[in-house]
């Protein structure tokens, strides 16, 4: 891809997130934004482990599995965006917006206001959407739009660039694939 091309769409993606950004303080912004914390890691891992419980203390297989599947595909999405958040630096919204500062490239600070790439909440999002989808595909939409709702709100929020939240999607898709991967392998094997 041309040299001009990529810093076009680079120059794109932070103008994106200044313009937005400069809603953060609109209330319904920050509503939205606080809801968004669902998907951050303390209170997606403990709904995940809720269900595994719920369906347990209830007989409720499909619950089990669903609760099993967002356990595992939040922990592998987590690992993912660590690993990379702890080599790729690129600068929050909020960080350029309040101070004028920004910085992007690899192997800079590994701080929280240097680490936007990629977005967690978004992963954490699309990797529970899709491992409940697994077993109760009825849900699929909602969860699907519920998802898509956590990654957008992060960029007025001032948390994220476009680009982020798009990375951070893709994070989801493949934790959640490596996990369904794995349980369809373990289930064939039960069957063998």
């Amino acid at each position: 891809m041309d040299q001009n091309i990529i810093e076009d769409i680079h120059d794109a993606d932070v103008a994106i997130a200044v313009q937005a950004g400069r809603y953060r303080d609109n209330p319904a912004v920050e509503a939205a934004g606080e809801a968004s914390e669902i998907a951050d890691q303390p209170p997606a891992f403990t709904l995940a482990a809720a269900a595994v419980a719920l369906g347990l203390a209830t007989g409720r297989p499909r619950l089990i599995e669903g609760g099993a599947r967002t356990l595992a595909a939040l922990f592998v999405a987590t690992r993912i965006k660590s690993a990379i958040k702890s080599r790729v630096v690129r600068t929050r919204p909020y960080k350029l917006l309040d101070e004028g500062e920004y910085e992007t490239g690899l192997s800079g600070p590994d701080e929280r206001d240097y680490n936007s790439f990629p977005s967690g909440h978004t992963a954490d999002a699309v990797a529970a959407a899709r491992a409940v989808s697994r077993v109760a595909p009825d849900l699929a939409v909602p969860l699907y739009l519920g998802a898509a709702a956590i990654g957008a709100i992060q960029i007025p929020r001032a948390t994220h660039h476009l680009a982020d939240v798009v990375a951070g999607a893709a994070v989801g898709l493949v934790a959640e694939a490596l996990v369904d991967g794995g349980v369809r392998l373990v289930k064939r094997g039960l069957n063998d």
